[in-house]
């Protein structure tokens, strides 16, 4: 950051008055620029046994599949987030059936929150950011392929849970592969 958002003054990195960590000041206005997190909403769709996934026609990772997600945006609850990333890439309707899973992924300064979801009608299609969509029984996904290590987790977890009917929600932290 630059330029402050409120007056386009320059801004300054510099620990504000009370605070511990640096942040973007600007010296003309005065406001703090705070950078959190990023919170991602998605869901584990499921239609009769099998999961909905969608392959990515969007960058990072074009071309690998994954579950319908995506940032939140203002003036939405992590469910409306969750139901209107499905509806954006799979062309689909869902019912929450709970939060499931709570990754962070400080590296990133990302969080995603998961939820379990059922497809409303078992009718879907590939959105904007999708390439093609698809359901999955568990031996049918293309694990090889998925697009982000959290996607893996869920739903592994989500298939080590699947047998008793029980899902209780977890939290993880993803933490990046040293190569």
């Amino acid at each position: 950051m630059k330029f402050c958002s409120q007056c386009a003054s320059p801004v300054a990195i510099r620990v504000p008055d009370g605070d511990t960590k640096e942040r973007h000041i600007c010296d003309a206005c005065g406001q703090i620029h705070y950078q959190n997190p990023k919170i991602i909403a998605g869901c584990i769709p499921h239609w009769q046994g099998q999961i909905l996934l969608c392959r990515r026609a969007i960058e990072p990772r074009h071309g690998l599949w994954t579950i319908p997600a995506g940032f939140m945006e203002n003036g939405e609850t992590i469910e409306q987030a969750a139901m209107r990333e499905t509806y954006e890439e799979a062309c689909t309707r869902v019912e929450i059936s709970g939060l499931y899973a709570i990754f962070n992924i400080p590296h990133v300064s990302q969080v995603y929150m998961i939820f379990r979801a059922e497809l409303l009608d078992g009718k879907f299609a590939p959105g904007i950011e999708s390439l093609e969509t698809a359901l999955f029984s568990e031996k049918e996904i293309p694990w090889s392929d998925i697009a982000f290590p959290v996607v893996i987790q869920a739903l592994q977890r989500f298939f080590a849970d699947r047998p008793d009917d029980h899902f209780p929600p977890f939290v993880d932290t993803i933490v990046p592969v040293k190569r």
